[in-house]
């Protein structure tokens, strides 16, 4: 079954991306609380989407890890809203 989390990330991105600002990031999981889509949403406008057809590109990737689940408990969402934010963004990297 999967999981599903919503987290703000308040620090900026350090690349050449920077200036999109500080975002919130989606995530739904496996079990084994794998990612296996992501969104990420900047306060700048820039909407992004990982899925494992699209594991990476020029602007990031699907996270490479696990999500700690004893961390991530705090920011547990329901499938209804992860779904909400997947249907209603048009994410820069779609092609």
């Amino acid at each position: 079954m999967p999981h599903y989390y919503k987290r703000r990330w308040n620090q900026s991105r350090a690349d050449r991306y920077d200036a999109w600002g500080h975002s919130w990031w989606l995530f739904e999981t496996d079990d084994a609380f794998w990612p296996s889509r992501q969104i990420e949403i900047y306060d700048a406008g820039p909407v992004l989407f990982y899925h494992r057809d699209r594991l990476e590109d020029a602007y990031g990737g699907l996270s490479a890890a696990a999500l700690d689940p004893d961390e991530f408990e705090p920011f547990r969402i329901d499938r209804t809203e992860f779904e909400r934010e997947w249907a209603n963004h048009k994410p820069l990297n779609d092609t």
